[in-house]
């Protein structure tokens, strides 16, 4: 597959081969769908909590007797039924992460990949560099590229300029080609990748 590179400024640049086995995949829903699964329930915090009956504060005294009220049987206030008892079955603390094979993950990640390129919704870029980290000159360069909502991603590090003038323009991401994840490639429209991030990606995937 060959795509054009283009510059910051709009600029040809060249065409670059892409490596088939990572961007031209036919995209399984499927996969896709189990990958944002598995990343939005690692990401949850877990942290919810009750109080069942053994963690409320109160007599452990029975208040009624055994036998003899016409009433119903019951040990201490704490029980759930009453007001300011414990909760049955409420949540406590855990882990929602569950587990997928690394080779289901690296999949997903060139099905992503695949379902950018065969929408048209991949651009290549030269580098990903600024002279200043002004918000209103990263504005600048992204409208000159039609980007209004996109994920930029660029190589093991990023130039300081560019993404602190990128990170106060809402719906654009930038992140380093370690940061790269299926939910964040599907969750905006454009995927704009460097020459340096392709790089990476065909030695980490390929």
């Amino acid at each position: 597959m060959e795509l054009k590179i283009t510059t910051l400024s709009g600029k040809a640049s060249g065409k670059i081969d892409l490596n088939e086995k990572l961007f031209g995949l036919e995209p399984r829903a499927d996969i896709l769908q189990r990958m944002v699964r598995y990343q939005l329930a690692k990401r949850q915090a877990g942290t919810h909590d009750v109080k069942n009956r053994s963690e409320i504060r109160g007599s452990m005294r029975k208040f009624v007797p055994q036998k003899g009220s016409g009433g119903a049987r019951h040990s201490t206030r704490k029980a759930n039924l009453f007001r300011g008892g414990g909760r049955a079955f409420g949540p406590t603390p855990r882990s929602h992460a569950f587990v997928l094979p690394k080779k289901v993950r690296a999949l997903a990640l060139k099905h992503a990949l695949s379902a950018k390129a065969k929408a048209g919704e991949l651009i290549i870029l030269d580098k990903a560099e600024a002279k200043d980290a002004k918000t209103s000159s990263a504005r600048k360069l992204f409208e000159t590229l039609g980007l209004s909502n996109a994920l930029i991603i660029d190589g093991a590090e990023l130039n300081k300029n560019f993404s602190l003038g990128a990170q106060n323009v809402p719906m654009i991401d930038v992140l380093p080609v370690q940061g790269i994840n299926v939910y964040d490639i599907l969750r905006r429209n454009k995927l704009v990748l460097t020459k340096a991030a392709i790089e990476a990606l065909e030695a980490r995937l390929a």
